[in-house]
């Protein structure tokens, strides 16, 4: 990313929490696998956070989304090694779409059934959508910025484009960044699904022909961003490079996108700009491909009229992971990383039959082998929350 003084802004390790893997192998496998189907969630089972937390208390007092977020991060320092930065230049962005939305309901309804003397004191510090990101910060020292986007399913994706300009623009010289989401509570369950927003038919199928809705995910991507010389003067390994970013908002409905894509076609030109790259440039889109009819048409049409028929190659993982909301973005990020590290681009599970009014070069069947190159990766949140990151494969 070329910023105000051109600095460089490359990713040093990654970590991650998803229903197909805990951790960037196992995710790496389970991308490659069969898709989430049957039911219209998929989340982490037997989940246990207590090798992230100092005691069995600690944990107990973190909401599940912020126990997701300090797992994929201690895998994303493990992974990068501790950047050699100043801590008051060392950032904390992360986004969510939801926060501690299970700590929430869990309490109110212990107040309606014991009262309100009964509610935990611990309520607020862990319901807060910002508890995440402070708890990063807290447990290793980060006292640069510390910041929480909440733009719904685009909140980590902005969050990663927001955390690579702070770093381009000169105010820090490392950021963690991702997202965390755990909304998949009874209460968040049936409010999806009364807005029939949830698949019926519990499979995820972006861009199929009979998509009926998304199948409700959870989970977190953490990255270590840094400026590229102050990586390179600590010998650290370099697995991509942030070349672009880009946010914009459709003003059009809460939660139907701009018709024809049109704020997603601007999102993604905008990326384009600030990368200082052509459309022909784009490798490898991972689509938002969330497997609802409106959302799946509006993003493959933006696609078309930006990159023409067919395009780059197109993938949707959410097949396989769900559709995390705030945290999709910060999945989708380590998926493009791993799929450059293992040179294949992975399927898009669940999608059998195409929507014939579809264009796109969609990756279909198998992992698909390709040479790395610049890849977009999109989200598009209610509210009209548009955003896009491009990252490129690390300099040769």
């Amino acid at each position: 990313m070329e910023g105000r003084d051109g600095r460089r802004v490359v990713i040093t390790g990654f970590g991650v929490v998803a229903p197909c893997g805990i951790g960037k192998d196992a995710f790496w496998a389970g991308l490659l696998g069969p898709n989430a189907s049957g039911k219209n969630t998929t989340v982490i089972d037997g989940w246990d956070p207590l090798p992230y937390f100092d005691s069995p208390k600690d944990a107990r007092r973190t909401d599940r989304f912020q126990q997701f977020a300090m797992a994929a991060a201690a895998e994303a320092f493990a992974h990068s090694g501790r950047p050699t930065v100043d801590p008051a230049r060392f950032g904390v962005i992360v986004g969510t779409g939801v926060g501690g939305l299970e700590t929430l309901e869990e309490q109110i309804q212990i107040r309606l059934e014991k009262g309100e003397r009964r509610v935990s004191p611990f309520l607020v510090p862990m319901m807060m959508s910002n508890a995440a990101g402070a708890a990063i910060s807290m447990r290793y020292g980060l006292q640069g910025p510390c910041e929480t986007i909440i733009t719904a399913c685009a909140a980590s994706t902005h969050a990663i484009g927001a955390a690579a300009r702070t770093i381009a623009w000169g105010r820090c010289d490392a950021v963690v960044s991702g997202g965390s989401e755990a909304a998949a509570t009874p209460t968040g369950i049936a409010g999806f699904h009364n807005m029939t927003a949830l698949s019926t038919s519990g499979s995820s199928r972006p861009f199929d022909a009979n998509r009926d809705g998304f199948v409700l995910g959870e989970g977190s991507g953490i990255i270590v961003l840094e400026e590229l010389s102050v990586a390179q003067a600590r010998g650290a390994t370099i697995y991509g490079e942030i070349l672009g970013a880009a946010s914009n908002a459709d003003a059009h409905h809460i939660t139907a996108p701009s018709p024809g894509g049109t704020g997603a076609i601007a999102c993604m030109e905008l990326a384009l700009i600030d990368a200082g790259l052509r459309p022909s440039d784009i490798v490898h889109i991972n689509a938002h491909g969330t497997s609802t009819p409106l959302n799946d048409a509006a993003e493959a049409e933006a696609i078309t009229k930006v990159f023409g028929n067919p395009g780059p190659a197109v993938t949707s993982t959410k097949g396989v992971t769900g559709h995390a909301l705030g945290a999709a973005g910060a999945l989708e990020a380590v998926a493009v990383l791993l799929a450059m590290q293992h040179k294949l681009i992975p399927p898009t599970a669940g999608t059998t039959e195409v929507d014939p009014a579809v264009s796109i070069d969609l990756v279909l069947g198998a992992a698909r082998a390709w040479e790395p190159g610049p890849t977009m990766s999109n989200s598009f949140g209610f509210g009209g929350h548009n955003g896009s990151i491009i990252i490129g494969p690390p300099s040769a």
